[in-house]
């Protein structure tokens, strides 16, 4: 694998995002191994941060965002040596490279826009991320494959303690760390998990768990998060407030959450090959069946039948897909990794088209 690397200096500039080496390699959290991966995709932790004497983002000016930026980062390159290899700042990134960090998950969209000071620091395994001056001057992210958000949370939490070393962060000590909304304000924890329903999609009872999940100050989201849709059956459950809540009962509680809604998952598997079996594995033959051989499809046509693939090969009735393929496919035919795997912006079509060719040819060798 090529070695990611950033020059030191006074006048280091962020490298373009280097598509040869996230196609070889995918995010620790996209591997499809620890606890419950055939249902939980990931486990984050995100802490979010503020940099004590500084205003916050909305009051900073331009310099006062570029100086932050530029001693966080050099920290993080420098003194830290896991972020020596991927550190961009937004401004010098294309907008499909900035796209490109978006559907990995390593910033939000909300942090794409290439305004003063905001940048990125993440370590080669993607597990660690930093985005600068995103809403808060920092916001840390853990990632991990299957169910370990207490795993997750320890690596954060030593990170977090580092970093405060030598940056003192804006705190209270009646309201804990203070952030620019006030929902992240106390601890500053987001805790999430990224499950995979089909099964409670197919049996129509999505809906009333989640209704359920929203009356304990739950929140349900799509594939990116905040006000995204649910493409391919995959969902996050994240905490919504953090004041006057301890960490490890954030936590704690999320974990809760997240098993019982996995028992309910593997319950509706379970019925939906018992009591409707012909037709359920007709269909997730089907789709199977379409993936290797069309040669146009969308990206909502895609994640559908993906998800009927990952369903079909977790419940034994389709070929021993190894789940880290199948999260490759979700994350390598999103629309912007397309357009960076053929060197030029595509259209609509054109872009169904390639997305049809990679699934084909990564599907080939399975019968």
């Amino acid at each position: 694998m090529p070695r990611r690397c950033a020059t030191r200096s006074a006048n280091w500039r962020a490298p373009a995002v280097d598509l040869d080496v996230f196609e070889s390699s995918v995010g620790e959290w996209l591997k499809g191994e620890g606890p419950e991966s055939d249902i939980v995709i990931s486990s984050r932790v995100r802490l979010a941060r503020n940099l004590g004497g500084h205003h916050f983002l909305a009051r900073a000016s331009q310099d006062e965002l570029e100086s932050i930026e530029a001693s966080v980062g050099r920290y993080l390159r420098e003194k830290d040596g896991r972020f020596a290899g991927l550190y961009f700042r937004m401004k010098e990134l294309s907008q499909m490279d900035r796209y490109i960090l978006v559907e990995r998950h390593l910033i939000s969209r909300e942090h794409s826009r290439p305004e003063p000071g905001r940048a990125l620091a993440a370590t080669d395994d993607e597990r660690l991320s930093v985005m600068i001056n995103e809403e808060d001057h920092l916001r840390i992210q853990m990632l991990r494959s299957g169910l370990r958000l207490e795993e997750a949370w320890r690596e954060a939490d030593e990170f977090d303690n580092r970093l405060s070393e030598t940056f003192g962060y804006a705190f209270s000590p009646k309201y804990g760390y203070l952030t620019a909304c006030p929902t992240n304000a106390g601890t500053g924890l987001r805790v999430s998990v990224m499950l995979h329903l089909p099964a409670l999609v197919m049996t129509r009872e999505i809906e009333k768990l989640f209704r359920a999940i929203s009356k304990i100050n739950l929140a349900v989201r799509g594939l990116y998060g905040e006000g995204t849709q649910a493409y391919g059956d995959l969902y996050q459950i994240s905490n919504q407030a953090s004041l006057g809540r301890p960490e490890a009962g954030i936590r704690e509680n999320l974990e809760s959450v997240a098993a019982s809604v996995i028992s309910y998952e593997r319950k509706a598997r379970e019925r939906i090959l018992s009591d409707d079996g012909i037709k359920a594995r007709d269909r997730l033959w089907r789709a199977f069946g379409m993936l290797k051989s069309v040669h146009l499809l969308s990206s909502e046509e895609m994640m559908h039948l993906l998800s009927a693939v990952r369903l079909g090969a977790n419940a034994g009735v389709l070929p021993s897909l190894e789940a880290r393929v199948l999260n490759e496919l979700f994350l390598l035919t999103q629309p912007a990794h397309l357009q960076k795997v053929v060197g030029r912006t595509l259209t609509a079509e054109a872009r169904d088209a390639e997305r049809a060719r990679l699934i084909r040819e990564r599907l080939a060798s399975f019968n």
